[in-house]
């Protein structure tokens, strides 16, 4: 049903206004009690034998939403509501931005893909520190916040502009994420170099140290699907020097090979994100894993379409997997066939849990 009405109305508006929509009846949603418990009961069933646990946080299961949906902390509970397991806001800047000039999201709806450019456009910290700290959990889920370089803030400063957001977000966030990898900010890629990541994060470290002190606040990082693959060990090594807590791969790509979609929409600058995506982000996946193994916990997104992606991602070494893209093209019981999918795989596995899933298959290549 939800195919039949993304093909006869959302693919008739513009992508972004499409996004407000559907965004805002999700919010509408969930602020009706007996809408939103009806809701969660069909859209989020829960599955005793996917709970999951990573940076010693318990969760639902493994599925979670990537950053950029909800960039300013205003649906948790919708989409919590919605069955996914854990929901990371952002990314959030030092100082609010409007980001790019639109028109700046398009579908690929042939390669089930998205091209944006957004820019980062949101409230920022100090705005959206002040909704988490307003807001009234209705749903218990685990929030992630992904920070981000204000795009007029010089690189040379950019480890500040990220200790500000720290400071501000810190304290609200279940873990915390430092985004470098999205190509929307100029100059933001660049420091993903190691000699620039190992000072921002320090940086943002002892921030998060010295601004919560009754917790530890779990840091991860966030890469680009187009780094190279010794910049990909490079990056995995430093995280273990770090002791960081996690690696998300990936962000979106610049890269256009193999697209089916007419070339007026290819060729539109951004970041591609969904099916395109698949590949390269479950091979950087399977390379970090064969990196750091169990020392680090790592998230997979990029391309996640349905459980078989999932479950690929978890024997690659995912103990978490996120998805986007997908659900523009799959709708509100998104979640849900993943979740229901991922059970039926492990039961039918020879895994007892999903925690002994993970790496299965990157360490049976590697022996």
């Amino acid at each position: 049903m939800y195919k039949l009405f993304f093909r006869l109305f959302f693919t008739r508006m513009d992508p972004e206004q499409a996004h407000h929509l559907a965004f805002r009846w999700i919010r509408l949603a969930a602020r009706v009690p007996v809408l939103r418990t009806f809701l969660a009961a069909a859209l989020a069933p829960r599955y005793k034998e996917l709970r999951t646990e990573a940076f010693g946080l318990r969760m639902h299961g493994p599925f979670g939403l990537a950053a950029g949906f909800d960039k300013n902390a205003v649906a948790i509970d919708g989409m919590a509501m919605l069955g996914f397991d854990h929901v990371e806001i952002g990314t959030v800047t030092g100082e609010p931005q409007p980001g790019n000039p639109r028109k700046r999201l398009f579908r690929l709806v042939q390669d089930r893909a998205l091209i944006n450019r957004m820019g980062f456009n949101n409230d920022g910290s100090a705005a959206v520190a002040a909704r988490l700290h307003a807001r009234v959990p209705v749903f218990r889920t685990v929030v992630g916040v992904n920070i981000g370089k204000t795009k007029v803030v010089p690189e040379a400063e950019a480890a500040a502009d990220y200790v500000k957001s720290t400071e501000r977000l810190a304290r609200h966030a279940d873990y915390l994420v430092v985004n470098v990898s999205s190509p929307n900010t100029p100059g933001l890629r660049n420091l993903q170099a190691t000699q620039s990541l190992r000072p921002l994060l320090t940086a943002v470290r002892e921030a998060a140290d010295r601004t919560v002190t009754d917790r530890r606040v779990p840091l991860l990082v966030k890469i680009a699907p187009d780094l190279a693959d010794e910049d990909v060990d490079a990056v995995a090594d430093l995280a273990v020097e770090l002791g960081l807590d996690g690696i998300i791969a990936t962000n979106t790509t610049i890269a256009r090979e193999g697209l089916k979609s007419p070339a007026r929409l290819t060729g539109e600058t951004g970041g591609l994100s969904g099916a395109p995506l698949k590949e390269r982000s479950l091979e950087v996946l399977r390379r970090l894993y064969a990196r750091v193994g169990d020392r680090i916990t790592l998230v997979g997104v990029g391309g996640v379409e349905n459980a078989e992606d999932a479950w690929q991602r978890i024997l690659a070494g995912a103990t978490l997997v996120q998805g986007y893209s997908a659900f523009v093209y799959e709708g509100p019981f998104y979640a849900r066939a993943v979740h229901k999918g991922l059970s039926a795989r492990l039961n039918a596995s020879p895994y007892a849990t999903l925690a002994e899933a993970v790496g299965a298959d990157t360490r049976k290549a590697a022996v």
